[in-house]
């Protein structure tokens, strides 16, 4: 395990499989995506969102130490840990065939969220900033994930930033992806006139370089579609290299 203070607000981050602070942060994904999407995740556990790939992956957290609790999390699953990239959660919604003949080590992050009272700068900057020392240790070249679009409107808000999403942040060929279950009219709607809001976590992937890996997936399950993102983990890590190199020395 790992850890690192930011000293504004008394926030650490860490790694770790450690079951109990995984329970932590399935109850704050809980929290975060059933107010967000208003699913019940098919949770088993009230409360809890939980799956078979959370005993696979490291967990990322941001703990506020006044609590002890995760105030951040996402979770990493190392291609090495599965059979592959057909393995990972994403395989579920995207057919991954043509990415997998892509040279290089992948990784995936899924379920990240953040607490609504710490959206902020400093948060994402710890998460990110633990996040690519991490992808650096573990020699990734390519980080993917499931990005989320809320369709409580009926879908409309999701394809007007699906679109603008391929038409100015398109992965190039080899890492094109095709959803298994395409988003209800997409296809032949015309891009918006201006560029849409993007949800936070899209827009911080956006601006980190990351690119979408074609057209979204619809997860009813979860209430939303789910874009397909990609990320060089050399571009992530020199955003945030300042971060971790200080911590190395």
């Amino acid at each position: 395990m790992t850890a690192s203070i930011a000293r504004a607000r008394q926030l650490s981050t860490q790694i770790t499989r450690d079951p109990r602070r995984i329970e932590q942060a399935q109850r704050l994904r809980y929290n975060v995506f059933s107010a967000e999407y208003g699913s019940d995740l098919g949770a088993t556990t009230p409360g809890v969102d939980a799956d078979a790939f959370d005993a696979l992956c490291d967990h990322l957290m941001v703990m506020d130490q006044s609590t002890g609790l995760p105030v951040a999390t996402t979770r990493v699953l190392h291609q090495d840990r599965v059979a592959g990239l057909s393995e990972f959660y994403s395989a579920g919604e995207f057919d991954l065939s043509e990415m997998a003949r892509v040279p290089g080590r992948f990784a995936e992050l899924g379920r990240t969220c953040v607490h609504p009272d710490y959206r902020n700068g400093a948060t994402l900057s710890l998460l990110w900033a633990e996040l690519a020392a991490y992808l650096v240790a573990q020699k990734v070249d390519y980080v993917i994930g499931c990005a989320s679009i809320s369709m409580a409107d009926g879908g409309h808000k999701a394809w007007r930033i699906a679109r603008h999403l391929q038409d100015t942040h398109l992965a190039e060929p080899p890492f094109r992806a095709t959803p298994r279950k395409a988003l209800p009219h997409l296809s032949g709607v015309p891009a918006p006139e201006k560029a849409p809001a993007l949800p936070p976590l899209i827009r911080t992937y956006m601006r980190l370089g990351a690119r979408v890996c074609g057209e979204p997936c619809w997860d009813p399950d979860f209430r939303c579609a789910d874009v397909l993102v990609l990320l060089a983990v050399d571009q992530l890590a020199g955003r945030y290299s300042r971060h971790f190199l200080q911590r190395a020395g």
